[in-house]
Parts: structure tokens; C-alpha cells; sequence
């Protein structure tokens, strides 16, 4: 049995105020280009199963354009007559009863299944069951929701359980009021064949459950998220479990260093030819609060005209007459956090936090962005 496994598509988000030639917002146009790549890598993987596993969208209540889209990228899935299995995240679940939950549009699909309503369902095929648990609001209810899937495990047939929540996570994510799954019930994962989650952006196994992963997101929501690839999972399911992550192409981001303490000859020495239609992060590293005034981010986006976008951080020089509040100030919270923690924390325990803290700042900054 093969199953492709991919999640957090956010179709409709959108970003920096770039428009394309169609007059779509840029950012926009990638995510769709995205969701395009993995639907073309199921026509030539041609899986017995499609999964995903939450956020299709990146709003309860998407665009018109963004609905359209989804609907069209269905319509080429369902005349493949593969089953496509796909639950609720929190970015598509109403926080009130007043909005309609926005997966039912697909319910009229023949090879399209759905769940939504933060309830469990119970998908069922010949030789294989889908778990699927939507993104929960109530964590009363949601534990109430995975004992009713327990109870549904069937030994004859193969067990796959889908969520959208963060497992093993909960002092990273309990603050932003996301669904938190209960480190009691964790058992479960060992009646599952393989557990498909959504709602982390980077893909990966979760501690110490061999079968129990992220796909990982199609789009980079935040320039915290630089470092993951991003594409979905091929999962093969026959005598042992086989988890293979297929990338796919996206635009990349690139980061650039200009030292201020040598900063005309940094200038002049920075290599430029890389960055067309990228999208470039510089960091202006030693700077003086002098040199601050003189340095202008205008100019410094100059440097890198055929990028799509140009983003600039400052790291001041830290000196003896300088506060330990203004160098706060002047570092990005996420490197002052990190550095906070490499130096209370041995370099294993370091390597296995700053992954989790990346992502935290991800979701932050995505959270932030969301409220404007």
C-alpha cells in the first residue's frame, strides 16, 4: 500500500505586496504553484491513497480565488480515482458556529473524504481504516474524540490516524491556544500503522515514535521556516514501514551578510548573481549605532535589484557602554532566545531545542501577521 501524505497548503495566503503579471499577489501565486507540484507528483506516483492532514486553506474563510483554485486542483484528483482523505486544521475551522466549516464544499466529490466539525470519523476501506481527527477547539472534547477512535481500531486492517495538532510540544505551544494532543494517550500511536500529522511546518518523526510524522508544509509561511525543504511524504506500507520525503520546488530564500565593521569592502565583496527572483534576507552584522543612521536600508535593497524581495536585520555591536536591554533591542528576539538557551544548555540538549524554538517563532511571527 502507498499513501502520499502532505499538509499545510495554506491556499490564499499572501505576503509582502508584490503583485505578478496576473496581477496576483506573488506570494499567493507560490503557494498555489505549490499544491500544483504535489497534484502533478500524484499522477506519477499514482498512490493507492492521498492524505492531508490539515490547513488547506490558509483561513476559515479563504478568497474566491483561492477557492476556486482548490476546486479546480479536486476536480484533477478525483478523476484519478484515487481516495483523497483530508481533515480540518486550525487555520480552516471556524471559531464560532456562525461561519459554515469550508471543507464541505468538496463533500460532493466521488473520491473525496472529509472531516471537519472538531469530531472524529472513521474512514473505511477494504484493507485499510483512516483516524481522522480534525483540529480541536475543546480539549475535553477532543479527548472524548480519541477514545472514540481507539475504540475503532480494527487488527484485521491497516490503522492510519490523521490529526492536525502539536504532539509532544506542549510548552512551545499551549500559549498560542493551539490543539495540544494529551502525552497520556500517546499509546495509541503504537495501534497505528502510521500516523500522519499536520500543523508543524518542517517534516519529520516525532520523538521517539518510529511511525509517527509531519509532512511538513508545500509554502514557507515566515522567514523563520528558511531552513525546511518543503514537499510531501510517500509512505509504504507493505512488510515495514517506509516514510520517504519527496521535495519539491519553491523559491528560495537566501541570506546575506554584510559586516559593518569592513562594511565598503563587505559591500563591495557580496555576491549578487545568485539572487533572481529570490527572496533575500541580509543581516547587518557590527553595527554601531552611528553607522546605523548612515546605513539606509533602501540602499542596501539596491544591492540586490532582481530579487523578488529584500529584507534587512540589524545586529548592533555589542560594547562595554552598552546595555544589556540594547542589545536585546537590536538582535531579533528568536537569536537572543537562542543564544539565551545554547548558554544554559549542554550542546545536545542545545541541537535538540533550537529546532523546536525556530518553529515557535514561526508560528509566532505567522500568528502576528494574521492579525493585521
Amino acid at each position: 500500500m502507498k499513501i502520499i501524505h502532505f499538509s499545510d497548503t495554506h491556499l490564499g495566503f499572501n505576503d509582502l505586496d508584490i503583485l505578478n503579471e496576473d496581477n496576483i499577489n506573488q506570494r499567493e501565486a507560490d503557494f498555489y504553484d505549490a499544491f500544483s507540484q504535489v497534484v502533478e507528483q500524484i499522477k506519477i506516483i499514482k498512490p493507492d491513497f492521498i492524505i492531508h492532514t490539515g490547513d488547506l486553506f490558509h483561513r476559515s474563510s479563504p478568497s474566491n480565488r483561492a477557492i476556486t483554485f482548490a476546486l479546480e486542483q479536486f476536480k484533477i484528483i478525483d478523476e484519478l480515482n484515487i481516495p483523497f482523505i483530508l481533515i480540518a486544521g486550525n487555520h480552516s475551522t471556524p471559531r464560532t458556529n456562525l461561519s459554515s466549516p469550508i471543507l464541505k464544499i468538496f463533500e460532493n466529490f466521488k473520491n473525496v473524504y472529509t472531516a471537519y466539525n472538531q469530531e472524529y470519523k472513521m474512514i473505511e476501506f477494504e484493507s485499510v481504516i483512516f483516524h481522522a481527527l480534525p483540529h480541536m477547539n475543546d480539549e475535553t472534547k477532543a479527548l472524548s474524540q480519541i477514545e472514540l477512535c481507539e475504540a475503532r481500531i480494527d487488527k484485521s486492517k491497516k490503522n492510519i490516524m490523521m490529526m492536525h495538532c502539536s504532539v509532544g510540544a506542549s510548552y512551545l505551544m499551549a500559549e498560542f491556544g493551539e490543539w495540544i494532543y494529551p502525552s497520556d494517550k500517546e499509546y495509541v500511536f503504537k495501534m497505528m500503522d502510521y500516523v500522519a500529522l499536520g500543523h508543524w511546518h518542517g517534516f519529520g518523526a516525532v520523538g521517539k515514535h518510529e511511525n509517527v510524522y509531519y509532512s511538513g508544509s508545500t509554502e514557507r509561511t515566515s522567514m523563520n521556516d528558511k531552513r525546511n525543504s518543503k514537499g510531501f511524504v510517500v509512505v509504504s506500507l507493505y512488510d515495514e514501514l517506509i516514510v520517504e520525503f519527496k521535495e519539491i520546488k519553491i523559491r528560495p530564500i537566501i541570506l546575506k551578510e554584510i559586516d559593518c565593521e569592513d562594511y565598503e569592502n563587505s559591500v563591495l565583496n557580496i555576491e549578487t548573481s545568485d539572487v533572481k527572483d529570490t527572496i533575500v534576507e541580509v543581516k547587518l552584522t557590527n553595527l554601531t549605532a552611528l553607522q546605523s543612521i548612515d546605513i539606509q536600508n533602501s540602499d542596501i535593497k539596491k544591492l540586490f535589484n532582481d530579487a523578488m524581495s529584500v529584507s534587512v536585520k540589524r545586529e548592533f555591536k555589542y560594547t562595554q557602554n552598552e546595555t544589556n536591554i540594547a542589545n536585546v533591542e537590536a538582535v531579533s528576539l528568536e537569536d537572543y532566545f537562542l543564544e539565551h538557551i545554547k548558554e544554559d544548555s549542554q550542546p545536545q540538549e542545545f541541537d535538540r531545542l533550537k529546532y523546536k524554538i525556530q518553529e515557535l517563532f514561526a508560528q509566532y511571527e505567522e500568528t502576528c501577521n494574521d492579525t493585521l
